[in-house]
């Protein structure tokens, strides 16, 4: 097993309750940028953090402000029967009082938990893969089953891991709480994206008059990129826009990168689409966003979204996991079917066409932040959540 300390103390429990956050791996993501903003807020007087990660993590770390241990398990691909020994020496030798499992790849982590002896063990659902994108693996039903009567409490993301949950994996409804993604609305809110400068920002790329429709994702299958850019090329032969300045800016970086790159270059649209790679600085790049897209083959809560309303964008997003959830279709922004290019294609028409439309739905979406989707509120769940089932247990 190899340990990895970051910008960290040795734990002392007889000072403050210590909570072991197991991830699948510690990079950019909407999941890994959520556990960065409860740790980074949760009381420092009440806990101390450890994260462990199922295989690595990456200089996203770097945004916790506090003082966190990171450990790596390297966890081989496919079957890795070691690791449960290696997570239950680890989970005996820091001896925390909660441990908090994050999605199915990280499940499995609750049984050496529970082994070890640990009090209070919580699972938190915050999303599908491309390999389960409706929840009807039976495989993967069974092993969340395996883990019903391990695990003490169970939080979703959104209403419909809720309802999985509840109906598909029968969870007893009074084990599950649900608790909503929340967004930094001073970090991310409107600007005219007029005269700012980035960094990679191609030369005249953006003037007074372009619209631009924009992204933020992982480029990996289930968020389902290239058809956002299928989109977008159809969107291009429209007559109704044959007179308009019309970008696409595809923010984040993975396995579709080139796959993204050749569809550009086969359509001859160097100068229309920014591949802008993986960034730190999304909240400036959204301001350069007319128009937000998520066209996501599988979703939790996405983070995405929450930021890019904050933003006073309006936001065409396809219908999965919880984004009917945060959007008023025809209010907010538009949902719409997933893998349905033509779809995304019609909606941007009809932003295109009425910038009044753009100014209304995304002034309504920061009012809708502003209401039901804050950061404090989210994370004074997660402390409600922890505290009761310390208090419950332990206290």
């Amino acid at each position: 097993m190899s340990l990895t300390k970051l910008k960290g103390k040795s734990i002392n429990k007889s000072k403050k309750y210590v909570i072991a956050h197991v991830i699948y791996r510690f990079g950019m993501g909407g999941l890994e940028n959520g556990l960065v903003n409860v740790i980074n807020r949760l009381p420092d007087d009440e806990y101390q953090h450890v994260i462990i990660c199922m295989t690595d993590h990456t200089t996203f770390s770097n945004r916790l402000n506090k003082s966190v241990d990171i450990y790596d398990m390297h966890k081989k691909p496919g079957k890795d029967f070691m690791l449960f020994y290696r997570l239950w020496k680890l989970f005996r030798k820091i001896k925390p009082d909660i441990v908090h499992s994050r999605n199915m790849s990280a499940l499995e982590s609750q049984l050496p938990a529970f082994l070890a002896g640990v009090p209070i063990r919580i699972h938190g659902e915050h999303g599908r893969d491309v390999h389960d994108l409706d929840g009807r693996n039976k495989r993967y039903q069974s092993i969340r089953k395996f883990f019903r009567s391990i695990v003490d409490y169970y939080i979703p993301l959104s209403k419909d891991l809720e309802n999985y949950l509840s109906n598909t994996i029968e969870i007893k409804k009074d084990k599950i709480i649900t608790i909503c993604n929340g967004v930094d609305t001073e970090k991310f809110q409107h600007q005219e994206h007029i005269n700012l400068k980035l960094p990679g920002l191609p030369t005249g790329f953006i003037n007074n008059d372009t619209v631009v429709v924009g992204t933020v994702g992982r480029l990996e299958d289930v968020k389902d990129q290239p058809n956002l850019l299928e989109a977008f090329i159809e969107l291009l032969k429209s007559p109704k826009v044959i007179d308009k300045d019309i970008k696409l800016i595809l923010v984040g970086d993975g396995a579709l990168k080139d796959k993204l790159q050749k569809q550009v270059n086969e359509a001859g649209l160097q100068n229309k689409v920014w591949l802008a790679g993986a960034r730190e600085d999304v909240p400036e790049l959204m301001h350069l966003m007319t128009i937000f897209v998520l066209p996501s083959l599988a979703e939790g809560i996405s983070n995405t979204i929450l930021e890019a309303m904050a933003c006073s964008l309006p936001v065409i997003a396809t219908n999965v996991g919880g984004n009917a959830e945060l959007i008023m279709d025809g209010q907010t922004g538009f949902i719409v079917p997933r893998a349905d290019p033509c779809a995304i294609k019609e909606k941007c028409l009809l932003y295109i066409e009425s910038p009044e439309l753009i100014r209304k739905h995304g002034d309504l979406a920061r009012k809708r932040i502003e209401e039901k989707f804050s950061i404090i509120n989210m994370v004074q769940n997660y402390n409600n959540v922890y505290l009761t089932s310390l208090k419950e247990k332990i206290a």
